[in-house]
């Protein structure tokens, strides 16, 4: 009872003209976390003050922010995050009541499709030809440069709403559905590209007890499923300078290729002049500097 006295006060205290009694009112809602929500919006409705409007906004804002902080550093401290879950966060960041369930529903329904194409018999390369004509021609994916600046490419669940996406959104979806279907294809740290590689089981990212060199077979742009050979990578980063090259072919983990996402979702909101946005992406990319 007296929580809830507590609360109706400081709902009242939204309106206040005091900067100071406005802010120590909103650190004190935010400490409701997202119990508090539908209070919120339902003073929004039956508000007629535009400026009070914006700020009940503003506090359902910081308070989904605060709530996806602490979700993100969770999945950042796990021994082994998943990268279909790190996409999800940071989709929530302009979704904050995104529909997860829409998005495994979908997600399943596309694994099927490729499982039912697949065979033991099949060769590496077949493989991949099976996996890029079921997202490309089938579910008729189509890939956007990073240059395209548009910010909705990189959150899955546009993606796969719009088949709109751009390499990472994309690539997300195709190293996932390659883990559930057991295919050994995993991204490497190209530079300025998000490239993946079917890297052959001895691979030593898989067994580390095993002393193999790397077995890439083949590498695949996740923007269209196009396939390159060692030859025509070696010569992507012989035309950038690159010498030392070895580095760049081995596979990345989920809190690497959520980072790499990350930072190109800020540039992103940089160029379209979205600072606040951009701020927000980059306070939960420090979640994973220590990590990456």
């Amino acid at each position: 009872m007296r929580q809830d006295k507590e609360l109706h006060a400081l709902l009242r205290l939204i309106d206040d003209p005091d900067a100071e009694v406005y802010e120590t009112v909103s650190e004190r809602i935010l400490d409701y976390g997202k119990s508090i929500i539908p209070n919120l919006e339902h003073l929004w409705e039956i508000t007629l003050d535009q400026q009070v409007q914006s700020r009940i906004e503003t506090l359902i804002h910081r308070v989904h922010f605060q709530d996806l902080e602490t979700a993100f550093h969770e999945w950042s401290n796990e021994k082994k995050p998943g990268l279909l879950r790190g996409a999800i966060l940071v989709a929530r960041l302009q979704y904050p009541d995104l529909n997860v369930s829409s998005i495994l529903t979908q997600l399943d329904a596309i694994r099927r499709n490729i499982w039912l194409e697949l065979n033991p018999y099949l060769t590496p390369l077949e493989q991949v030809n099976v996996f890029n004509s079921i997202l490309f021609n089938y579910y008729k994916l189509q890939g956007h440069e990073l240059a395209a600046r548009e910010p909705k490419q990189f959150y899955i669940n546009q993606m796969l709403e719009s088949r709109q996406g751009n390499g990472y959104s994309i690539g997300i979806l195709y190293l996932v559905l390659c883990e559930l279907l057991d295919i050994p294809v995993f991204a490497v740290d190209i530079p300025r590209q998000l490239v993946f590689a079917y890297i052959d089981s001895i691979h030593p990212f898989l067994h580390p007890e095993r002393e193999e060199d790397p077995q890439v077979s083949f590498f695949i742009d996740p923007m269209n499923g196009g396939i390159y050979t060692r030859t025509d990578v070696d010569a992507y980063l012989h035309k950038i300078g690159v010498r030392d090259k070895q580095d760049f072919f081995a596979p990345l983990d989920a809190r690497r290729i959520i980072y790499k996402m990350m930072e190109e979702l800020a540039l992103c909101h940089r160029y379209r002049r979205e600072e606040e946005k951009a701020d927000e992406v980059q306070l939960l990319m420090r979640l994973l500097i220590a990590k990456k």
